[in-house]
């Protein structure tokens, strides 16, 4: 009976066996896996965005995620809302709340307790290092020497364990709402990775969205065991894999600069009260962007404060009939075809001109005017002459080539191509009107590479708005060059329309408020009236400037664009003095020489104070 007991034990313990190491094999391994084996991630700090003097624009902060375990915690509540609730600026009695232990149902159906608790996000690392010291220095009213061992245990583990924090960061721009329109803002999404579920900060907007995977980086990941205590086993890691940090972006965007075109435009706007200003300053042979600017305004820091309305990019992403600036695309070409010359003359009917059953008008009464009089006083009817004799086909292709009716190729999300109809779809009077700028919409950036490509000897670029990116050690690691799309006239023509757009800042041009001192400028207004349901609105106009200088060696295209300003309506009159203010302080900061032979001009005081506004900023964020 005994040797037969024996045999049953051990065939009872031979079944155990082979239902542990066969049978139920690959469950028990995970199991075992599971609780032997530690894979935690390691989070990349997300890349800087800089300006092209090296200026933070936007950065990532290292912030904490303070979380609780209530399991650990016991009755024990009360004693750590105490002493956190004051460092984590929470109410004693909400903190409470959250560590008291709660049970629900799993996935199976089976009763379990939450043992991770969300207390407070976006805690400093000083901030999280009182945390630490505190939970470590609490006092239960104790004399703990008299517990038992299970109890003391409680106790250190509740100390040690029972709070901890996870790593994030937080994005942040130290200068407010500079340049926000180009940086963008990010935002928190839920993303699942290997069956786990993260929150991962990911642009929305701007560079933030286009750049968005070179800034993030690459996330690294540790595989590792740990011992019965819950303590990594160093020497049993057998992956570990650094995480790699974000790219850093620096973009052609220069502090300075953004700064005075954003004050003087905030100036026109407090002046002229328009539903929105724009401005942009670009070096017109690199096509570099160097401000770019649409109000209102807002802070990245905080977007969910601002209106869908102040977010949008006006820049890029709103249309509009061009008005007189588009001029400048109609003359060029027919000089480029030598149909016209600038001496030749066109009869502007006194202000009246019937075609195709249309009346069209001139803002004032002129008679006979030259190709190059019909540039400086902005001659609705010369243009639509010089577009009639230069024929509806050529018209369109110059059009074309002049990037309209296409994107500009901007690195930032939301760019609209405009309106170009096709040739088909022309009525028998968009000859005449598409050259003073009717019946086509572009952005406010089209019309201003258009009149770039002027300032560059026909050739249209292609916007740059990043120099290049940089690794966190600040080496280069793509370098970005100006590209040039096409060559729309020839050096001549270009030329000869330089020589027309420098008249239109004379005293007997429509933009003599534009004139500076030490320059010369050549640009042009533009002053539409918008439409509503396809009805000109009286009272309502889209004013604008866009000029460059010095018009015969350009270093910048300022433009400035206004949506139905209250006081005055003229393009000369509204946009035209704000291209002055931003065009002597970007000057002043870039010391450009004078064309009067000056060497230098001493830097202004509003000039001094632009860089020193932006300098402080940087060095705060730092």
């Amino acid at each position: 009976m005994l040797v037969v007991l024996v045999l049953i034990a051990f065939a009872g313990l031979g079944y155990r066996l082979v239902d542990l190491q066969v049978l139920r094999h690959d469950e028990l391994s995970i199991k075992a896996q599971e609780n032997a084996q530690m894979e935690f991630p390691l989070e990349p700090r997300r890349g800087d965005i800089l300006d092209a003097k090296g200026n933070l624009l936007a950065t990532s902060v290292m912030v904490k995620t303070v979380c609780a375990d209530p399991t650990l915690i016991g009755n024990r509540q009360g004693d750590i809302a105490r002493a956190l609730a004051p460092l984590l600026q929470l109410n004693e009695s909400e903190l409470v709340e959250k560590l008291t232990l709660r049970t629900y149902l799993n996935e199976r159906g089976e009763t379990a307790t939450h043992k991770y608790v969300k207390l407070k996000e976006k805690v400093s690392v000083d901030n999280w290092q009182k945390i630490e010291m505190a939970m470590t220095n609490l006092s239960f009213g104790l004399d703990e020497k008299k517990l038992s061992r299970a109890e003391k245990t409680f106790y250190q583990t509740l100390r040690h364990k029972a709070i901890f924090a996870e790593d994030g960061q937080l994005r942040a721009y130290p200068n407010q709402t500079l340049a926000a329109h180009v940086l963008g803002y990010v935002g928190a999404e839920d993303r699942i990775t290997n069956g786990v579920k993260r929150i991962e900060i990911v642009g929305k907007d701007g560079i933030e969205h286009t750049f968005d995977s070179r800034l993030r980086g690459v996330r690294g990941w540790r595989v590792t065991e740990k011992d019965g205590k819950q303590r990594e086993m160093v020497s049993r890691r057998e992956q570990d894999v650094e995480a790699r940090d974000g790219m850093n972006v620096v973009l052609t965007i220069d502090s300075v600069i953004q700064h005075i075109v954003e004050t003087a435009l905030a100036e026109a706007m407090e002046k002229h009260s328009p539903l929105s200003i724009s401005g942009i300053v670009v070096r017109p042979r690199t096509g570099e962007i160097l401000a770019l600017v649409t109000l209102p305004n807002y802070d990245p820091n905080n977007p969910g404060s601002a209106t869908a309305d102040a977010r949008r990019n006006r820049v890029i992403a709103d249309v509009a009939e061009p008005g007189s600036t588009f001029k400048i695309v109609v003359v060029s070409g027919a000089l480029n075809d030598r149909t016209v010359s600038l001496a030749d003359t066109f009869d502007c009917e006194h202000g009246h001109f019937w075609y195709a059953g249309r009346n069209l008008h001139d803002h004032q009464s002129y008679g006979v005017l030259s190709v190059e009089g019909i540039i400086t006083k902005s001659s609705n009817i010369g243009a639509a002459k010089v577009g009639i004799k230069m024929g509806e086909n050529r018209l369109y292709e110059y059009i074309r080539d002049f990037g309209f009716g296409a994107r500009t190729g901007i690195p930032l999300q939301g760019e609209v191509s405009g309106i170009f109809h096709p040739l088909k779809s022309w009525s028998k009077v968009s000859i005449a009107q598409i050259p003073m700028g009717q019946g086509i919409a572009v952005t406010r950036l089209q019309m201003t590479m258009a009149m770039c490509a002027i300032a560059n000897n026909g050739w249209l670029m292609r916007p740059m708005l990043v120099d290049r990116l940089e690794d966190s050690e600040h080496r280069v690691v793509a370098k970005y060059t100006p590209q040039r799309v096409r060559q729309v006239i020839s050096d001549s023509a270009d030329k000869l329309m330089v020589k027309a757009l420098k008249t239109v800042v004379s005293p007997e041009g429509t933009a003599a408020k534009a004139a500076l001192e030490h320059y010369t400028v050549a640009g042009k207004t533009g002053t539409a009236q918008k439409a509503e349901h396809g009805v000109y609105v009286p009272g309502k106009y889209f004013s604008s400037f866009i000029g460059f200088f010095p018009a015969d060696d350009p270093e910048l295209c300022i433009a400035v664009s206004m949506d139905e300003p209250k006081e005055g309506h003229y393009g000369g009159d509204t946009a035209a003095p704000a291209f002055k203010q931003i065009a002597e302080r970007a000057a002043n900061y870039l010391n450009i020489r004078p064309e009067d032979g000056v060497q230098t001009v001493p830097e202004t005081a509003a000039a001094q104070e632009d860089e020193r506004v932006v300098r402080t900023a940087a060095a705060r964020s730092q």
